[in-house]
């Protein structure tokens, strides 16, 4: 910032040339009071031409751009007479309205237009063209972006990132200034996502001391939030008091004494497991023991043995065209008469046709089955192997988002169950114990349950491992596939899957098959040689499709994360082009044509089948789509995933990720035709042995391996998985109290 004196300017938003939704930066052009047109920067949150701005800040000059006035201080002064109104609704200030709508309802309602918008936004239903829902609509979305601007503003003054706004305003409404002002902490609250290390500094602007109750509690419940994200159920007590006394600089007493208010006033559980004193927040203790004993009981529930059953297994296996192995059949007996079966195995070793055995069982025993996955692709490949229609856990269970709290609601429950008479869950290794709880929850006593998975898989993302648990507690019915069918041992994919897994190193050598080595000196070699293969070395010399090639990384960051190869595999595969519109958003420029990826499930994006036969809602973390349009003055993304068509906000772009390179975390439950991962050094907390036998078995026919030997052989060496904290093996077994 330039030394020149403060000064004011007040005009008319003419133009918005930039503008960040991110942290609120833009530029803008101002037609001023005195006639000039001038340049304006700064944190202008969610800026629109025909506003009207009063900015208070200083000339300066870039060496770029020129002079330019770089605001330090904004009012925002809604316009006053027709016109101004006009211009201001006319430049797509609110959503819903454009040009021709804003010249109706000036024209209806004059000077008055923005008032009834903002009071009594039904009256907009008098003109032509706007519905009463459209009309009540439109007035949501003026409160909504005007409150968000200011909030955004307040913000920008202490800051906080900008983008919590739209979170905290839907939270808290109109009173959010008011309510932070008595209690920043507030903002720690779930589904905000705010950064401690900001609220904090926030707080103590505001002159909340270093041991006020509010910021220790606050910083407690930080500490179990954020171990969530490690996978963590609960945390040992001690542990937990220590890592908070030192993120606060307080005495562990104080945070002890913290944590007996949390208890007292049940916002944490305190429990003894094995002896340990340890902490839950308290829907993860809920859904531990809801678990726990709802699994139990399906493995007390002994069903009757069909009397044909022997000659129900020769039909399952003459409908498959198969011999089972024993453990086959023993597993589809089993299926017959228990409540719950557990069946855990890796690749080649005939899960899927455990599945289709179990299936052709209960179609002979009148029972009707549901089946489900933890993703949306997950769920359309157990579609495509079993030829029944399968969905996600969320769908299935109905999830929703309620539109007062913007918390998640599931609308299958005790009270209004699941009618199948079995369901049959696959992927389980990626299945959270918040979310296997929510569908224990919708499952009536008397009910079988199928649970299938690969333990050696990653762990679930979320909270708890619960598909290990089981296994570890040998507390329920389990049948362990060990057998590799000779069909899948002709794949070296499925040979090598199991030599890391047994800790061995793969084979490398053998270029006659469907897995390959390509080494690489250089972080650079490895990039070009993987956007060669994409672009064109696969789709000639092997007929598989750019599209059918899925490129993954056990990071993020780096020359080979995941963040710099989805640019260089852009460039390859879809370049910029006049013809083609983008969106930039963070370090991305999003294209039409590019491949993306939905990173959080959203319950509420509305879709419509591409041929046009049905609509719904709902797109789910891990769903794969391709950017068919941009459209710039409706600020909307088009995305097709697979026949599905849905719209996205600019605003909602956070949602969005390139996919043209995805984490191998982000893989799991998928299958693709070809997959090239990255084998070069990094964080051994990402380079090991899980995450490589993930990314194997994500190849259907084609697994290349780019990058370093010694990388492939320390991945393989390194049998650590970070340790969660979960105590559903010890529920099963009996060994906790309270």
């Amino acid at each position: 910032m330039n030394d020149t004196e403060m000064e004011i300017l007040q005009g008319t938003i003419s133009a918005v040339v930039f503008q960040n939704y991110e942290n609120g930066y833009a530029v803008l052009r101002l037609a001023a009071q005195d006639g000039n047109t001038v340049t304006v920067v700064g944190t202008i949150p969610m800026p629109s031409v025909g506003e009207q701005l009063m900015v208070t800040g200083r000339w300066g000059n870039h060496s770029g751009y020129g002079r330019q006035f770089e605001a330090e201080f904004l009012e925002r002064l809604l316009p006053q007479t027709e016109s101004q109104i006009l211009a201001f609704l006319s430049g797509r200030a609110v959503k819903g309205i454009g040009p021709k709508t804003a010249g109706r309802i000036v024209s209806r309602f004059g000077a008055k237009t923005l008032e009834i918008m903002e009071r009594e936004p039904e009256q907009l239903a008098q003109v032509p063209g706007i519905s009463p829902a459209k009309a009540k609509a439109i007035g949501e979305e003026f409160r909504l972006r005007t409150g968000v601007r200011r909030l955004m503003e307040f913000f920008a003054q202490h800051d906080l990132d900008a983008q919590l706004a739209v979170r905290v305003y839907r939270m808290y409404g109109e009173g959010a200034t008011d309510l932070l002002y008595d209690d920043p902490y507030l903002l720690m609250e779930e589904g905000l996502d705010a950064s401690f290390g900001a609220v904090d500094r926030f707080a103590i602007s505001l002159g909340v001391a270093g041991d006020d109750h509010r910021r220790v509690e606050a910083g407690i419940l930080f500490e179990l939030r954020y171990n969530l994200t490690a996978g963590h159920s609960f945390l040992p007590k001690e542990k937990l008091a220590a890592a908070t006394a030192q993120l606060l600089s307080v005495d562990v007493d104080t945070v002890n004494a913290g944590l007996d208010r949390l208890a007292e006033g049940e916002r944490v559980v305190p429990e003894t497991l094995a002896g340990i004193p340890v902490i839950y927040l308290p829907e993860l203790a809920e859904a531990e023991a809801y678990t726990a004993m709802r699994l139990l009981q399906f493995a007390a529930d002994h069903k009757k043995t069909p009397p044909d059953l022997d000659k129900m297994v020769r039909i399952a296996a003459s409908e498959s065209g198969l011999t089972y192995s024993a453990q086959q059949e023993q597993a589809i007996r089993d299926a017959a008469s228990c409540g719950v079966l557990v069946v855990t195995g890796g690749p080649g070793t005939g899960k899927t046709s455990i599945v289709n055995g179990i299936l052709s069982l209960f179609d002979q025993m009148g029972v009707e089955c549901q089946l489900a996955a933890p993703t949306g692709r997950a769920a359309k490949r157990l579609t495509e192997v079993t030829g029944r229609e399968a969905s996600t856990i969320h769908r299935l269970l109905e999830a929703g988002i309620d539109p007062n709290t913007g918390m998640m609601y599931f609308a299958k429950d005790e009270s209004n169950p699941l009618k199948a008479g079995a369901i049959v869950v696959d992927e389980m290794s990626m299945v959270d114990i918040s979310l296997l709880s929510q569908l224990l929850h919708a499952i009536p006593a008397g009910k079988r349950l199928i649970l299938v998975g690969d333990p050696d898989q990653l762990p679930p993302v979320g909270p708890g491992f619960p598909f290990g648990d089981m296994l570890r507690s040998e507390a329920l019915p389990t049948v362990r596939l060990t057998e590799i069918f000779r069909q899948a041992r002709e794949s070296l994919i499925v040979m090598n899957a199991h030599r890391i897994n047994q800790g061995q190193m793969p084979d490398l050598r053998d270029r006659k098959r469907d897995f390959f080595f390509l080494p690489c000196r250089s972080e650079q070699e490895v990039g070009a040689t993987i956007a060669g293969l994409c672009a064109t070395r696969l789709p000639k010399n092997m007929g598989i499709p750019s599209g059918e090639i899925q490129v993954l990384s056990p990071t993020r960051k780096g020359s080979v994360g995941t963040g710099n190869l989805n640019v260089l595999l852009q460039n390859a595969l879809n370049p910029a082009s006049p013809d083609k519109k983008e969106r930039k958003y963070r370090d991305f420029a999003f294209r039409e044509g590019d491949r993306v990826m939905q990173i959080r499930n959203n319950y509420d994006i509305p879709w419509k089948k591409t041929d046009g036969t049905a609509v719904g809602s709902g797109i789910y973390n891990g769903d794969i789509g391709v950017i068919t349009a941009i459209e710039p003055e409706q600020e909307l993304v088009r995305v097709v995933f697979d026949d599905r068509v849905a719209e996205y906000d600019f605003t909602m772009l956070e949602e969005l990720e390139p996919a043209y390179a995805i984490t191998v975390h982000k893989s799991q439950g998928s299958e693709y035709r070809a997959v090239i991962l990255t084998c070069w050094g990094g964080s051994p907390y990402l380079l090991n042995r899980s995450v490589l036998y993930t990314a194997v078995t994500r190849a259907r026919e084609l697994l290349i391996l780019v990058g370093r030997e010694d990388t492939v052989g320390a991945m393989v060496n390194n049998a650590k998985v970070g340790r969660r904290y979960t105590g559903l093996k010890l529920r099963l077994q009996g060994k906790t109290k309270c």
